[in-house]
């Protein structure tokens, strides 16, 4: 059981963190600070400095002033009211082969999060939803290693714990956890997102997308449902949702049969009629 924190206690330590972490994760060295502008964007410049690091690196914030999601948005919390960090993590590379990368993650935290009682599903290609609204969500950005070609992936991770009235007016659907998950000690909590992150990536590097596509689908919150894909508001592609190929590949049935759509800076918006000519849902 994960013990509860008081609202003064809220606030991360990395050596309880690390404290708390299962085996898979003992590598990864933790830094806790009480604000800054982005996690991805401190350790995105701290490779381009250095253009490697000695090993996998964790950043979390109490609280981001220039937090950003997919597509330069902004992603906007209160102070102590989600939990936003990145995970940087050196992969074999090559880059293509990390183009399934933001699903894995997905699948980790959402199996990491149902484990402790927040039942979660996954929306293409990178948000967690929670009875259908959006929970939280997932920014990779890479760099190349400088030294020996590998990549480095910039995991950013933001997830909503409470949602004062301002922010939800705001942030439009967004919700939280769960009312008693912003009372479980945050470092607890923060060890357990890590050791399955930390046990997923290290599968991936080796294996590629491919074997966790069976769980992507299964966490799949809008399975069989019909979709619209747009770009900048423009409608690209419409149809019903299959799920995900091998390689993370959104599956579409549409009037013109099957397609499979790579993940780009595109919207996943559900119809708001139903398509014609797709096949039902099996």
């Amino acid at each position: 059981m994960i013990p509860s924190a008081s609202p003064a206690s809220a606030f991360v330590s990395a050596a309880a963190i690390g404290a708390l972490c299962a085996a898979s994760a003992s590598h990864v060295a933790i830094e806790a600070v009480a604000d800054t502008g982005s996690t991805n964007a401190d350790l995105l410049a701290r490779l381009h400095r250095s253009g490697t690091l000695p090993g996998p690196l964790l950043r979390i914030a109490d609280q981001q002033s220039a937090g950003r999601g997919r597509a330069g948005r902004s992603w906007l919390s209160a102070p102590g009211a989600a939990l936003m960090f990145s995970l940087a993590w050196r992969f074999q590379g090559p880059l293509p082969r990390l183009a399934g990368l933001p699903m894995a993650v997905g699948v980790a935290l959402a199996e990491a999060m149902t484990a402790l009682g927040v039942p979660v599903q996954i929306k293409w290609p990178n948000d967690l939803l929670k009875g259908g609204d959006k929970l939280g969500g997932i920014l990779v950005e890479t760099q190349a290693d400088r030294h020996d070609g590998a990549i480095w992936a910039v995991i950013g991770v933001g997830i909503n714990l409470l949602m004062p009235d301002q922010l939800e007016q705001q942030i439009g659907r967004s919700v939280a956890a769960a009312p008693w998950l912003a009372q479980m000690d945050r470092n607890a909590l923060v060890a357990a997102l890590l050791s399955r992150l930390a046990a997923v990536l290290a599968e991936f590097d080796d294996t590629g997308f491919m074997p966790f596509a069976e769980r992507w689908n299964a966490l799949h919150a809008w399975h069989g449902r019909d979709v619209v894909l747009l770009d900048d508001g423009q409608l690209l592609q419409q149809g019903r949702a299959a799920g995900v190929d091998a390689i993370g590949r959104l599956l579409l049935d549409t009037a013109q049969g099957r397609v499979a759509v790579l993940s780009g800076d595109v919207s996943l918006r559900l119809s708001p009629e139903p398509t014609t000519g797709t096949s039902p849902c099996c």
